[in-house]
């Protein structure tokens, strides 16, 4: 028992029916550092984190908390024992201001003191560096405001130990450096943190020290200062693995989508694009970066037929082959379809737009082929072998393809949804967020599919989380602020902090159209 570690596992599993998430399980994370938890989908990380927030019980071994044997029955539990988590979806009352959400369930002896918790909150932000605005409502807040308003509450509440899952999934740069310089403040007070992350040179720059689990069983913790961004994946997956993205030049690239004046409001007659024009030529991938919100779900599904726009609003397809021109807008997407137009959409809701979660693999590729028109009753063999296939080359995690897909992990819902749209030959190929959730191995085999796909001749739009992954991968970066265009610029000569700037409207740059 050794008092320097805020949290020890020994020997810990834990198992749903056949499927063993995690198995043996034994280090520990020392009070007053950072570590990152790594590990390729399916491999336990969120089991294992969820067992120490309260959220699962182990089926066997020991969990010690400050060097004494702890039960950890239920998310109470871990807050009694200063464990809080902070999920990736935020679990915030929107009508609420900043200093309601935090004492939110709290119990107090008499008439509670609102002005008393704001001081509190107050001095938790001088202390650690955060910017919390006690009286602003939640849905008048940015992501990084939203994610430092949970962090500030799980402290609020005496958290020493915090879990972090992808914290910074959906920050601009300065947002993340940011974050981390308020973590390297928490760790100087002795806080204990852990970030579940796939991103590897945030892993490099933020942590004490790195676990790895592969396959539901632990493979090593090792100092940062002592690994790489090839070696920790090497760990990961158990083999050599090659971490280049092959950007090639675009050949012959002529125009496929060409969107003008392209303006859509919400429900409630907001305007969440506003005078959007933009070209996406075919031979290219064009990235789109962008603040969570800031219009990106409503530009795809607008050229998908899935979002109406508004008057005066034009997205053009050029056909390859004929050079006919079609107009997009008024179509659904059905008669997208109809016309010849070989369209794939990779939503960022995948339950509830790609896939229908009560089916299995086969059945999820047997709707695509149901709605093109071929028989979804007699037509089994080819979606059973394109399911097998998918299941082979992007190593999806299923008892079998006919597993409803919603009982798969997320990243494993992912690369169904992903296989099946590419496995389309598309001229358009859309994706929203295709690798979020995916373990490093199996988002560099997306980021090749999408090359591939565009040296095929597809216009491939890549909507992604990642600015160092978008300025790798992607010709040209349409970056979009609150639902306007800030600008356009080359992928090969951008910068990160360029990108970041625009993306906060700090700056306007770029080509624009």
């Amino acid at each position: 028992m050794n008092e320097t570690y805020a949290v020890e596992f020994e020997n810990v599993s834990k198992q749903f029916g056949k499927v063993v998430a995690n198995n043996d399980i034994s280090f520990g994370i020392k009070k007053g550092e950072i570590l990152s938890l790594l590990g390729e989908n399916g491999s336990g990380k969120t089991t294992l984190m969820n067992m120490l927030s309260g959220i699962y019980y182990p089926d066997c071994g020991r969990i010690r908390v400050n060097g004494a044997d702890v039960l950890i029955r239920s998310p109470k539990d871990a807050f009694d024992l200063g464990i809080g988590m902070i999920h990736q979806h935020f679990k915030l009352i929107n009508v609420f201001t900043a200093a309601e959400n935090i004492v939110l369930g709290l119990k107090e002896h008499g008439k509670f003191d609102i002005k008393k918790a704001v001081l509190k909150i107050k001095e938790i932000c001088d202390k650690y560096g955060f910017e919390v605005d006690p009286y602003q409502k939640v849905y008048n807040m940015t992501v990084s405001q939203k994610q430092t308003l949970e962090i500030v509450k799980v402290l609020y509440r005496g958290a020493n130990i915090l879990i972090l899952d992808e914290p910074t999934a959906v920050l601009t740069p300065q947002e993340t450096e940011r974050l981390f310089n308020v973590m390297q403040n928490m760790k100087k007070d002795g806080k204990s943190i852990i970030i579940i992350t796939h991103k590897l040179h945030e892993v490099l720059a933020v942590s004490d020290r790195v676990a790895i689990l592969r396959k539901g069983e632990y493979v090593a913790v090792v100092n940062t200062n002592d690994a790489t961004e090839l070696s920790l994946t090497e760990m990961m997956v158990g083999k050599k693995v090659s971490l280049d993205i092959k950007r090639s030049e675009p050949v012959n690239p002529t125009a496929r989508i060409v969107v003008k004046n392209l303006t859509c409001k919400d429900s409630d007659g907001m305007t969440v694009l506003d005078n959007i024009s933009f070209t996406a030529n075919s031979g290219e991938i064009l990235g789109i970066a962008g603040i969570a919100g800031s219009g990106q779900k409503e530009l795809l599904e607008s050229i998908a037929g899935l979002q109406i726009a508004e008057e005066g609003s034009s997205i053009e397809y050029y056909d390859p082959g004929s050079g006919k021109l079609e107009q997009l807008i008024g179509k659904n997407p059905k008669q997208i379809k109809d016309y010849g137009i070989a369209l794939s959409f990779v939503p960022e809701d995948r339950l509830g737009m790609g896939l229908v979660g009560s089916m299995g693999m086969a059945e999820n590729m047997m709707v695509r082929s149901y709605a093109e028109g071929r028989n979804f009753f007699t037509e089994r063999k080819n979606p059973r072998k394109l399911a097998l296939k998918i299941k082979k080359d992007l190593d999806v995690i299923t008892p079998n393809i006919n597993t409803p897909v919603r009982k798969l992990s997320g990243g494993n819902v992912q690369k169904v949804l992903v296989g099946r749209e590419i496995s389309a030959s598309p001229t358009v190929l859309m994706t929203a967020y295709a690798v979020r959730g995916l373990d490093i191995n199996t988002s560099y085999t997306i980021y090749n599919l999408l090359n591939k796909q565009k040296q095929n001749g597809a216009a491939v739009i890549y909507v992604g989380e990642d600015l160092d992954v978008l300025l790798e991968l992607c010709d040209r970066i349409l970056v979009l602020c609150s639902g306007n265009l800030s600008g356009i610029l080359d992928g090969r000569t951008a910068t990160k902090e360029e990108v970041g700037l625009m993306m906060t409207n700090s700056q306007n740059g770029g080509e624009q159209g």
